[in-house]
């Protein structure tokens, strides 16, 4: 009698085929990221065109006006590419000045990646999607700035950072209740983060 067997993968084999699966997942939403920054652009563009177009004294005077001040800290972190070295605490606090146009300016304090203590400077707009009442709404934001704060051994982790000082550009969707608001920021290809605030 001649019996064949299949033998279940085991070993170096198993763990070889599931690192495969983790990098397809991950490279999964590194698309979807990049996909989501390429259309928050896109639209940033877009609005950024049809407000230079023949501007009003009272539209100019409404963009310096203060429509309400976002608090905003960090719930929770995940890396797409999970490192031993990452941290997902990043303590963020943020302040933000928003206008009556959506357009806001703000600073992000953190730890970074690495636990070190990294700031972020920035401008941005916020673009509408959903808004069933004055209550709820659905929005995307798209900020960019400058980041400062990795150091030493860790300062080629972001690109263009040889200064110490480097460009990022951040896209977010979130939702807003009443005065409550919350958002989910994808940092790049390298993971995202849920940050949840006050209006006021």
């Amino acid at each position: 009698m001649l019996l064949i067997t299949t033998a279940k993968p085991h070993g170096p084999l198993q763990r070889s085929r599931q690192h495969a699966k983790r990098s397809s997942q991950a490279e999964r939403v590194r698309r979807l990221a990049a996909c989501l920054t390429a259309a928050l652009a896109l639209a940033f563009t877009a609005n950024s065109a049809l407000a230079q177009q023949e501007p009003t004294a009272e539209a100019q005077s409404s963009m310096l006006e203060l429509d309400h001040i976002l608090v905003q800290t960090s719930l929770y972190t995940r890396h797409f590419s999970p490192d031993p070295e990452h941290n997902n605490d990043q303590n963020l606090l943020s302040i933000e000045l928003h206008n009556p146009q959506r357009w806001l300016v703000g600073t992000a304090w953190f730890r970074n990646s690495y636990r070190q203590p990294t700031w972020y400077w920035y401008a941005g707009r916020e673009f509408p999607l959903w808004e069933p009442n004055h209550e709820f709404s659905v929005r995307a934001k798209l900020t960019a700035g400058l980041l400062r704060g990795y150091k030493g051994e860790y300062r080629d982790k972001i690109p263009f950072n040889r200064s110490g000082v480097a460009p990022a550009i951040l896209p977010s969707v979130g939702v807003r209740y009443k005065r409550v608001e919350g958002d989910v920021i994808v940092f790049g290809t390298a993971g995202m983060m849920v940050t949840a605030g006050l209006r006021f």
